[in-house]
């Protein structure tokens, strides 16, 4: 061949290139963003679609909302005697049935919450005495099974584990010993992840690794797995989602605002026990939150994909921005002038709600 063939083959194969790129990109669909009316002006931290219609968010102030027509209206309320508390989670199961995870500046501030009746009652069913707790986060199996995770106490996880939706009894014997000043972080209650009917996993930090804790059980036997994120006292994972029980992805980075650039995500194949770095997300700090933009199956299963096949993921870093990835952190998107959400998640592609600072409340649909 000649240099002269050569170079006009290279051209072509360039230009070939160029053009693939640019239509994969012209078909990207650009998820469409709604604020709605959330009715406080309370912060907002964690929020959970039962499915398209009814969605529960919580946060500051005692606060938790509802809606029952995909957030059109929200009912806004607080719960009597969590006045002063904050609610770093929530975990709604129906229109009338949700749980709130509540923290506070004293050890009995760390409780659970249930209601029955969509709000009009609650009922505290969980009430930390250990002095050294900090409840972060929980995930529900079932509307009856779940745990609730806590930082690390002299070496052990404090978690608890509940059977039938009211008592609750401690993991702390069966959990992987914890790394010195090992963590988790209530940024958005995504910190532990349920799938399907036994597998879990609790992102953590805060010590020299950044781990995953994993069981395929319902609790009952655990492993734990490094990950490449960064980890510190101030840093390590914040929020991990799986959409099968092999494919997962983890988010996080540093809440030290000196060393903003250690946003990360990593994904895993295997079931969490091994993690690679994607590309970097476009957005700095921690990634407080992520969610696929799947939706909840009839096993609870989290679908991950969007209307095109995609395995799409919304990340959110609070003041660092927001972004999306239609293919689990290859290729990523800024939401533009999407900041100060702590908490995202779907029902389904059309129907995903971010929450946030000052009581702000987006529907993002693709």
């Amino acid at each position: 061949m000649s240099k002269r063939s050569l170079t006009v083959s290279l051209i072509t194969l360039f230009a070939l290139a160029t053009l693939s790129f640019a239509e994969t990109h012209s078909k990207i669909h650009q998820p469409t963003l709604t604020p709605q009316n959330s009715g406080t002006t309370q912060g907002l931290i964690a929020v959970s679609p039962v499915n398209s219609r009814v969605v529960w968010a919580a946060g500051r102030g005692g606060t938790f909302l509802v809606t029952t027509d995909g957030g059109d209206t929200w009912k806004a309320g607080v719960v009597p005697g969590a006045e002063m508390l904050q609610f770093r989670d929530v975990q709604g199961v129906s229109d009338k049935v949700a749980y709130l995870l509540s923290i506070g500046s004293n050890p009995t501030d760390f409780r659970i919450y249930k209601t029955v009746d969509g709000g009009a009652t609650w009922t505290m069913q969980f009430q930390n005495q250990n002095p050294g707790a900090f409840y972060d986060c929980f995930a529900f199996w079932t509307p009856k099974r779940g745990i609730a995770h806590s930082d690390s106490v002299n070496g052990v996880f404090p978690d608890l584990r509940t059977t039938d939706g009211v008592t609750c009894r401690t993991l702390a014997v069966i959990l992987p010993p914890a790394l010195p000043g090992e963590a988790s972080f209530a940024s958005s209650g995504t910190c532990v992840a349920t799938q399907g009917a036994r597998n879990a996993w609790i992102a953590t930090g805060g010590s020299s690794t950044a781990r995953i804790l994993a069981t395929r059980d319902q609790g009952d036997t655990w492993n734990a797995y490094d990950t490449p994120l960064v980890s510190s006292p101030s840093a390590g994972a914040f929020t991990v989602a799986f959409r099968d029980h092999w494919h997962g992805i983890v988010g996080g980075g540093d809440l030290d605002p000196s060393d903003p650039n250690n946003a990360a995500t990593a994904t895993s194949s295997d079931g969490g026990k091994t993690w690679n770095l994607t590309n970097k997300p476009p957005v700095t700090g921690a990634i407080y939150g992520l969610s696929y933009v799947g939706g909840v199956g009839d096993s609870g299963d989290r679908e991950g994909t969007d209307d095109n096949g995609r395995h799409a993921v919304v990340i959110t870093a609070n003041t660092g921005g927001a972004a999306w990835t239609p293919d689990e952190g290859n290729t990523w998107f800024t939401l533009p002038s999407v900041t100060g959400f702590w908490a995202v998640a779907f029902a389904s592609p059309k129907a995903g709600w971010l929450v946030g600072t000052g009581g702000t409340i987006l529907k993002i649909s693709f």
